[in-house]
């Protein structure tokens, strides 16, 4: 008589065709503390922009260089897209994913709509990321470093929710968007890096004029 061992799944796909969440315990971890970074740049955004429209001449903690200069790109229309600054949003919805975190690492268990209203905050949040990310380098000019701590917390939490909902609803989709999501999923953090790596590429090469002058200086 055989024994019979069953072996967990493979990481991305169940027995059943379905999809799981990478990581699925460190995502509340995640939530908290991503949330948590991005609330407190956020925070300290609005402060130097508080104290520049108290005095035009103050100079934010933030602008190190003609390049690193939060306070060129606070004076932007880009800064205030909806008519008011843009770091009101990030105190708001990193507040909301950092509360999410802690529910979930306290036992919470979280209904589908409340994970329909978290992606569509994190789809707008990468949204208006990406577009600020282009206003920065191809119009305004000049970097925002509490900017870009918010660009590189947002793209995870983008990443890591989407992935973990289209896998709460895999056994639900057609056999070859399933395929996908799994091989997403088996490769989350090679895409993930590489979106970053992709990022900083533009970055580099759209200051590389700074960058390289300094270095030869």
């Amino acid at each position: 008589m055989t024994e019979t061992v069953h072996r967990p799944p493979k990481p991305g796909a169940t027995a059943a065709g379905g999809v799981h969440a990478p990581m699925p315990r460190t995502l509340p971890w995640m939530l908290l503390l991503g949330g948590a970074v991005g609330f407190l740049a956020a925070f300290l955004l609005t402060v130097e922009k508080i104290a520049l429209i108290a005095d035009s001449a103050y100079e934010p903690s933030c602008s190190i260089n003609p390049v690193l200069s939060c306070g060129s790109v606070m004076a932007t229309p880009q800064a205030q897209a909806f008519g008011f600054p843009n770091s009101l949003i990030g105190i708001a919805g990193f507040a909301v994913v950092a509360a999410t975190g802690a529910a979930l690492l306290a036992g919470a268990r979280l209904r589908g709509w409340y994970w329909t209203g978290l992606q569509a905050g994190v789809v707008f949040g990468a949204g208006l990321v990406h577009w600020l990310i282009f206003q920065s380098l191809y119009r305004i000019g000049a970097l925002c470093p509490y900017c870009m701590v918010v660009w590189a917390v947002t793209m995870p939490l983008f990443w890591y929710v989407t992935l973990r909902n289209l896998a709460a609803v895999g056994d639900r989709l057609p056999p070859p968007v399933r395929r996908v999501v799994a091989a997403l999923v088996g490769l989350h953090g090679v895409l993930l890096t590489g979106w970053y790596l992709l990022v900083m590429a533009l970055i580099l090469h759209r200051f590389w004029y700074f960058w390289s002058g300094s270095v030869l200086t």
